[in-house]
């Protein structure tokens, strides 16, 4: 129990150190005995000088900096304490943070190397751009400020700086860049000192894309750059970018983020050359809220096997993102190549096949990821850190000399994000569906929340929108994914549309003649700007995310709404429209429901109908999906305006939401609750979404039943709706049926995936068939948003209605076959909430742990309710009917 206020944080990132703008917002978790409307103290000291106070605030989330704000480079350190009259609380630990270098303040110009040759896309060299400086005594503290137009890596004599990767992080470069902060102290020597960045391409002037897209921020890199030293005798110097820095070819021969990395140790140095400076444009400079990306593990093999003459395959036994680092190059001049891969063939072999991008009518673009080094005359090890790859396996070739195998290590790399939940059950294989499940987010949250760390790695606003629920349950991802939306809403059309992915390389907004262009603002993708930010207020209670985000949302409803008002689909254009037809969405690009079960020819071959017949698909009527989530965001606009204060606006969408639910119901659903799509999908996404009238939800989940055991007893929901079938039907009444799909071994199925050793959430229900050949990506998570059914559901653990930042929950576990006990937590805002039930001897034991500020409603199978508060709970009840739960509990 704790005793005072703990985890003190603030709401930014940092690598080594928190570090902050001017502002930041101060966040606490309320010690054991604190009461809900308890009134805080706040103490803080800047370089080492008290601010005053003690200052009285209110809450304990996202608490607005009481004093002025802060300046560049200041260092805090604060403490917090339940006030009280008699002033004997006890002060919580002291956390501290720093604040960045603030935009006014950068001196240092931006910098860019002299290209002589441009060998194109995915085949540059990074370039290494240096400067020399004198310490003439003791140093005290040294930070080093720095970000790029491009991605960089920088030493100081010679040793690495901090532990982030891939900096400075993907973002739309025209509108948004971020820096970073290192500590170098230990670094720096007296007497003469080197401070070196690599620069290369990275996802400002990369490849983007399956398509290997060049992305479009800029043609030329840059990089700025200021080391601040302080000495012991109170000077301070400063080290900056600027035309006395030099440039010359660096051993990265060639740096592509998609394709790969070579390296040259046999590379003699060239003469530096000069540098350009002030040639860039760049953005304001602004300080991240998200973790950094890093090495969060390192993976040896689980199996090694040489496949050939001076060719190894080796099988990390885990699809993941990163790259594979070598201590072993062998004598001087050794080539050694790395392919890397998610998938063997039956023979064993390295394929990537399945990777390759097509669209219709052209030929495919080959995948491939490969790395590269020559062996220099010095004992090195080879780390790629200007690329990352999606991979389990790595075929390495080397001829003509030997490879220590044991010299070969997987790095995994991605956002370093703080775990927040945890789920384990009586069902391995329902253990180890939520494992992969969660090794497929991990690997796709690599900056940005990808669709797959393989083919095209982008940051698609669907998949996000669909899994964002699940991924509050499972880590903090409230500063990650504001770095996004931010993303988001600086990619945002000029007339509301929200681009397919953000950060857009492709700048689509800039091209609007672009056949992609007319493929942008689809329905399920376009509403992530609103669904996303009412998924992290719920979770996190953030407001700030909401009102960050309001205008963005606004503008996209208003163009949807807009688009249902002029236009129709052409299947409606032989009638005089009804005036219900003003709110239907059917008249604008929609993805549909997307990657539904293929259907098999009489050859049993799948059906693709996109590649068979491409403007079919595209004009087909997809209305059903448009107006059933214009009417979700409309009426979550509705809500968030209430919040924001907005009440004229709360009023009108609320309105709109209703007009919007009615014609959707007038044209997709019939008098006897069946919808006219008549197809899994339609039916969860109409119940999930609240467009069913409560007289005819059990016809349409009846229905929905029909449709599953017709096909089965298999799921034939696609990318939309899949992660809310199974809470759709035991929230129906259906909670065998769910089971029965959740527990299904044969294809389309989650535990086939399983059964056919997936480590990850394949793209295609049948990513490797059962001929043993592989399909489209095996590792794209949006399916995996089944396992938050595991922590809703299984576990029974989930917020109230209503309620924000679990400061009421509802426990109520739904057991399920072979599921005698479950357990899991959640570290939720107000504390770490764990519930363990089992089932013995017919009755269910539900145990808990509820933190300060947290109540509960505790509901039995046998129906009883019970009222907790925070501390301890633990309590039995007879199983509403025990035979047949223990029976299927068997």
């Amino acid at each position: 129990m704790m005793r005072t206020p703990f985890d003190l944080t603030i709401d930014h990132g940092g690598d080594q150190f928190a570090v902050s703008g001017d502002r930041p917002r101060l966040s606490w978790k309320p010690s054991s005995d604190a009461r809900a409307d308890a009134v805080y103290e706040l103490e803080a000291d800047v370089d080492g000088t008290p601010l005053p106070g003690p200052m009285r605030v209110n809450g304990h989330r996202f608490v607005a900096w009481p004093w002025a704000p802060l300046r560049s480079g200041q260092r805090i350190a604060w403490r917090v304490r339940m006030a009280s009259s008699t002033l004997d609380a006890d002060w919580s630990d002291p956390a501290h943070f720093e604040v960045g270098l603030l935009d006014a303040d950068w001196t240092a110009s931006w910098i860019s190397p002299i290209d002589s040759d441009d060998p194109g896309y995915g085949r540059r060299p990074a370039t290494l751009l240096a400067t020399d400086f004198t310490v003439t005594s003791p140093v005290s503290s040294a930070r080093l400020f720095a970000t790029a137009l491009g991605l960089y890596t920088a030493e100081v004599n010679g040793a690495r700086v901090g532990t982030a990767e891939l900096s400075p992080g993907s973002t739309s470069y025209d509108r948004t860049l971020y820096a970073q902060a290192s500590d170098v102290t230990a670094s720096l020597r007296l007497g003469e000192n080197r401070l070196s960045f690599e620069l290369s391409d990275g996802w400002y002037r990369g490849q983007v894309g399956a398509f290997r897209m060049p992305a479009g921020w800029g043609t030329t890199l840059g990089l700025r750059v200021e080391l601040h030293i302080d000495h012991a005798d109170g000077t301070r110097t400063v080290v900056r970018s600027d035309d006395a820095w030099t440039g010359r070819r660096s051993s990265i021969v060639r740096a592509d983020l998609m394709d790969g990395q070579a390296v040259d140790l046999t590379v003699v140095a060239s003469a530096p050359t000069s540098v350009r400076v002030g040639v860039v444009d760049a953005p304001a400079i602004d300080w991240s809220p998200a973790p950094p990306v890093r090495v969060v593990e390192s993976r040896e093999p689980r199996s090694v096997r040489e496949s050939g003459p001076g060719v190894w395959i080796f099988d990390f036994g885990q699809n993941a993102s990163g790259w594979v680092r070598l201590s072993d190059l062998g004598p001087d001049g050794t080539v050694t190549v790395v392919d890397y891969g998610e998938f063997v063939d039956v023979e064993g072999n390295l394929s990537t096949a399945h990777l390759d991008s097509q669209r219709p009518g052209e030929p495919p673009v080959l995948f491939r990821q490969r790395d590269e080094v020559i062996a220099g005359p010095r004992h090195d090890v080879f780390e790629p850190r200007h690329t990352v790859h999606g991979f389990q396996y790595a075929r390495i070739t080397r001829h003509g000399a030997p490879l220590d195998t044991a010299a070969v290590t997987m790095q995994v790399v991605h956002t370093d994000l703080r775990r927040t939940g945890t789920f384990a059950c009586s069902n391995e294989d329902l253990d180890r569906l939520h494992e992969i499940a969660e090794w497929s987010f991990r690997g796709n949250a690599v900056d940005v929340p990808t669709d797959c760390p393989t083919r095209e790695r982008l940051a698609w606003t669907g998949d996000y929108q669909i899994f964002a629920p699940t991924a509050t349950r499972l880590y903090d991802v409230l500063g990650f994914s504001r770095k996004w939306l931010r993303s988001v809403r600086d990619d945002q059309l000029d007339d509301g549309r929200i681009a397919n992915f953000s950060p857009d390389g492709r700048r689509i907004k800039h091209h609007l003649d672009d056949q992609f262009a007319m493929m942008t603002g689809s329905a399920g993708w376009g509403d992530a700007i609103v669904a996303v930010p009412w998924e992290l207020y719920e979770s996190y209670g953030d407001e700030r995310v909401l009102s960050e985000n309001w205008d963005a949302m606004v503008r996209w409803v208003e163009w949807a709404l807009g688009k249902a008002r002029t236009e129709r689909h052409h299947a409606r254009l032989s009638h005089d429209p009804e005036p219900f037809e003003q709110y239907l969405w059917d008249g604008s690009f929609h993805w549909g429901e997307w990657t539904e079960p293929k259907e098999v020819d009489a050859d049993g071959r799948a059906i693709d109908p996109i590649m068979q017949n491409p403007m079919a698909w595209f004009m087909a009527d997809k209305g059903e999906v448009g107006t059933a989530y214009l009417h979700r965001s409309t009426a979550t606009l509705a809500r968030i305006a209430a919040i924001l204060g907005h009440r004229d606006a709360a009023a009108r969408y609320e309105l709109t939401a209703g007009r919007v639910a009615d014609a959707w119901r007038a044209a997709y659903l019939r008098p006897d609750g069946t919808t006219v799509a008549d197809t899994q999908a339609a039916y969860v996404r109409a119940l999930s979404f609240g467009l069913i009238p409560d007289q005819l939800r059990d016809a349409a989940a009846t229905r929905l039943v029909e449709l599953i055991r017709a096909a089965g007893t298999h799921l034939r929901t696609g990318f939309l709706s899949t992660g809310d079938l199974l809470p759709v039907l035991c929230d129906t009444g259906h909670v065998g049926v769910a089971y029965d799909l959740l527990l299904q071994r044969t294809a389309p199925s989650w535990l086939n995936m399983i059964e056919r050793g997936a480590t990850t959430i394949w793209e295609d229900w049948e990513g490797i068939d059962e001929a043993g050949v592989a399909h489209e990506s095996l590792n794209h998570y949006s399916k995996g948003a089944v396992i938050r059914f595991l922590h809703t559901h299984a576990l029974g653990l989930r917020q109230a209605p209503g309620s924000i930042a679990w400061e009421s929950i509802i426990i109520e576990p739904t057991p399920g076959p072979s599921i005698t006990w479950a357990r899991g937590s959640h570290e939720s805002p107000q504390g770490l909430i764990t519930v363990d039930w089992r089932i013995e001897d017919g009755e269910m034991h539900i145990s808990a742990e509820l933190p300060s500020g947290t109540d509960a409603r505790i509901v039995f199978p046998d129906g009883t309710e019970v009222s907790a508060e925070p501390g301890s709970f633990s309590a039995r009840r007879p199983l509403r009917h025990p035979s047949s739960l223990l029976t299927a509990a068997q």
